[in-house]
């Protein structure tokens, strides 16, 4: 160890290790792991770097890391090959000299002597250690890890594979990381949004959230987006966990006053959660009909564990002839409106609802392209419509282009069409869309 012992830890940053990571399809899923178990011990992480098999790569990362933060974890690049210079770069960063660990080239010996095989030569360079490093043993493989101290920060240095990483990081994390770690924990909670873009939902929310950064305890804000949906992630650092959860809901008692009826959940459910408990608080059963979106509503539906209960039919209607013969529009609306028409989008859940004896319909038709747009109809509209017995909501949208992005935008608005009328079904808030065109009936 060199310089002040490791303070306690609050700030981690990751360095993913390998060039395959920088091309596809190879994904980065150690550090998705690695972030979940530190912030169970209330260490958040920063920043994540991934960087190829350079050694000067790696060394300008590293000396990035311990300059801004108390951990670093690095993973990757501890095999026996010439680009495996993980080993190399760190101790070049906190200049200590790599030597030889006899007890782990015994190790490696002795791991190739049991499948009947000789030890290459070039497995020694898995017995390189910096000097004063320590050597965390890996069961499942032949690279040990490192944990390294150096002027008050911590190092930690694992294998790639996932196999040989998680196991290896479990240990480090209950018998190194958790005594560092301090009484506070991270508390979460993951409210999101529909009918409001991100831009919307942030300048709604930013005069609420602004004010928690000078309040103690501080209650930390990220905007997330994907297709049609908004994500804010509320964090807050306490030791109690009922203390974080009353402040938690605090907050979020403050947005919900902003966002009203666009704020569907609260407690990290989807969509299709909601929509899903929301029908079998009501026992009503639903039923889709789908054409631009080929399937992607009933299958988010179906997505749901025990969704038997309140899903009855859902039909896939691509042609104009399935949408007449299985769901009885009307040919003259075909005709004279489109099959990308409100009227058809309608008929599309009047049918489906009817036929299967469903309490809720919903019916999708849209352009989602590359082709069949045309300047009244442009690829990127569609039409939704909603129906009940008593009820009918009807929406053209524009969404952007790109056939996945359509059908994605979609099924997620058609989805919360339909969650806002179960919602005003059961007396409660008023229907509220902001986006959109078309009717209410």
């Amino acid at each position: 160890m060199t310089g002040p012992a490791v303070p306690p830890l609050r700030w981690a940053e990751i360095i993913a290790v390998g060039t395959e990571l920088l091309v596809p399809p190879r994904v980065d899923t150690n550090s998705l792991y690695i972030t979940e178990r530190l912030n169970e011990y209330g260490i958040e992480v920063r920043a994540k770097t991934v960087v190829g098999d350079r050694r000067g790569d790696m060394e300008s990362a590293l000396r990035a890391a311990l300059s801004r933060t108390e951990l670093v974890v690095l993973c990757g690049g501890l095999g026996p090959t010439e680009d495996d210079v993980t080993r190399d770069a760190v101790a070049a960063v906190i200049e200590r000299p790599l030597e030889e660990d006899g007890g782990v080239v015994d190790a490696i010996r002795q791991r190739f002597a049991a499948r009947g095989a000789r030890m290459p030569e070039i497995n020694r360079r898995q017995a390189m250690v910096p000097r004063g490093a320590v050597l965390l043993p890996n069961a499942l493989g032949t690279a040990p890890g490192l944990w390294i101290e150096h002027d008050g920060r911590a190092v930690v240095v694992l294998p790639g594979p996932p196999g040989e990483l998680k196991p290896m990081f479990d240990r480090v994390v209950a018998d190194r990381v958790a005594p560092l770690a301090g009484d506070s924990r991270l508390h979460r909670r993951v409210l999101r949004i529909c009918g409001r873009t991100e831009s919307e939902v942030d300048e709604a929310t930013s005069p609420v959230y602004s004010r928690w950064l000078h309040e103690e305890p501080a209650v930390f804000t990220t905007v997330l987006t994907s297709p049609a949906q908004v994500e804010l992630h509320l964090t807050t650092r306490l030791a109690s966990a009922s203390a974080a959860s009353a402040r938690l809901d605090a907050a979020t008692a403050e947005l919900a006053l902003v966002l009203g009826p666009d704020l569907y959940s609260t407690d990290g459910r989807t969509l299709e959660e909601t929509v899903g408990a929301l029908l079998r608080e009501r026992a009503w059963r639903i039923a889709v009909a789908e054409s631009c979106t080929g399937g992607l509503v009933s299958s988010r539906l179906t997505d749901v564990p025990g969704s038997s209960d309140y899903v009855t039919l859902n039909v896939v209607c691509y042609s104009n002839e399935s949408k007449v013969s299985w769901l009885g529009v009307s040919q003259s609306d075909l005709d004279s409106c489109g099959a990308v028409s409100e009227s058809v989008a309608e008929a599309m859940a009047d049918g489906v609802r009817e036929r299967t004896g469903a309490s809720l319909g919903i019916g999708v038709t849209g352009i989602a392209g590359p082709g069949g747009g045309t300047e009244a109809k442009p690829v990127g509209t569609v039409v939704i419509a909603v129906t009940t017995a008593d009820r009918r909501v009807v929406r053209t949208f524009r969404f952007p282009v790109g056939r996945t992005r359509v059908r994605q935008f979609a099924a997620q608005m058609a989805l919360d069409l339909a969650r806002r009328v179960l919602v005003g079904s059961g007396g409660g808030g008023a229907f509220v869309f902001t986006g959109g065109t078309g009717r209410r009936a």
